[in-house]
């Protein structure tokens, strides 16, 4: 290993290239991106997207992409294409082909079979005098200038530009789609990320160990109650009314400020207006109403009526953060 050079340095300078190579692409945008959005939003099938070698790993994360925000995509191989695998396209496709030079052989066999076909083609290649550009219906530009290997060999900035664009695309269609967050939450149910789109309050907050104390219940009597339910809390109700809530930050207090507290009953030492949430409410407003107000739980309530509580906890032992 050559102790000379710097690591560091060495990655500057290759996030420095490929950050510059994605700049570029914006003034390299023509109306063929436009028409080609277009193409695939108008379109009733789906978007196969094609490519060979290290264009092909690039084309995968595209389809991946396009599948989470709303595109029907799939991924096609562009040597396995002209090895059985043309039997994916379907009539209404559209074929997103990706390719640094634009002129590799399966590409120059793969192109007029799909013409053929009568399929819309898009190109995203970096070298716009290519047969794959001159050959399609769209082409979108993505040259760049230098890779980030310094021997201008590996594919770095060219791979990284393809993604961009892909993202592009992605990105346009899904605005154009008017795709929501209810729609992202369909394509994403699980892991941390589904959670925080669909989970709601309901779905984790402790009905049945509902802590609740009545206003002039005494101190013994609350400290019971928030001991028992094991969630460091409880409400104080009035009939159905929620007017307070104790915390054992208030037992704290209460026992700083007090000498005796024989006389002192719930509503002397709660705390009046507590923050509650609705239970259809999405778990990660919750957490956030938490954060905003420096507090670990929540009251619960229907129609303005207590049904529960939900903590931090509860809301952190999903993955939501």
């Amino acid at each position: 290993m050559n102790k000379d050079y710097n690591i560091l340095n060495i990655a500057k300078k290759t996030i420095q290239i490929e950050s510059e190579a994605i700049a570029g692409l914006k003034d390299l945008l023509t109306v063929d991106f436009e028409k080609a959005v277009e193409a695939i939003l108008n379109s009733k099938g789906r978007v196969i997207v094609t490519g060979i070698g290290k264009s092909a790993n690039i084309a995968t994360k595209i389809v991946a992409t396009f599948n989470s925000t709303g595109t029907p995509a799939i991924f096609m191989h562009a040597a396995d294409a002209i090895h059985g695998d043309l039997g994916n396209i379907q009539k209404d496709d559209v074929l997103l082909f990706i390719s640094k030079s634009g002129n590799t052989p399966e590409i120059k066999v793969l192109v007029p079979l799909v013409k053929n076909y009568g399929n819309k083609i898009i190109a995203i290649s970096g070298n716009n005098d290519s047969y794959l550009s001159k050959n399609a219906d769209f082409s979108i530009n993505s040259y760049v200038k230098e890779e980030a290997c310094p021997n201008n060999l590996a594919p770095t900035s060219s791979t990284t530009a393809q993604l961009v664009l892909g993202d592009a695309l992605a990105v346009a269609l899904l605005q154009l789609r008017d795709f929501s967050t209810d729609d992202f939450a369909k394509y994403h149910p699980g892991g941390a990320l589904g959670k925080k789109l669909y989970m709601r309050v309901a779905d984790i907050m402790r009905e049945n160990d509902k802590p609740i104390v009545q206003p002039y219940a005494n101190i013994k009597d609350v400290i019971v109650e928030i001991s028992s339910k094991r969630l460091g809390t409880t409400a104080v109700v009035d009939g159905e009314t929620i007017i307070g809530i104790i915390t054992d930050g208030d037992l704290r207090r209460m026992l700083e400020t007090n000498h005796s507290f024989e006389e002192l009953s719930a509503k002397d030492i709660m705390s009046k207006n507590p923050k509650t949430i609705v239970e259809d409410a999405l778990a990660i407003d919750a957490l956030h109403t938490m954060e905003n107000n420096n507090i670990t739980q929540l009251l619960v309530v229907v129609d303005n009526k207590y049904v529960g509580v939900i903590h931090l906890h509860d809301i952190l032992k999903e993955g939501i953060i």
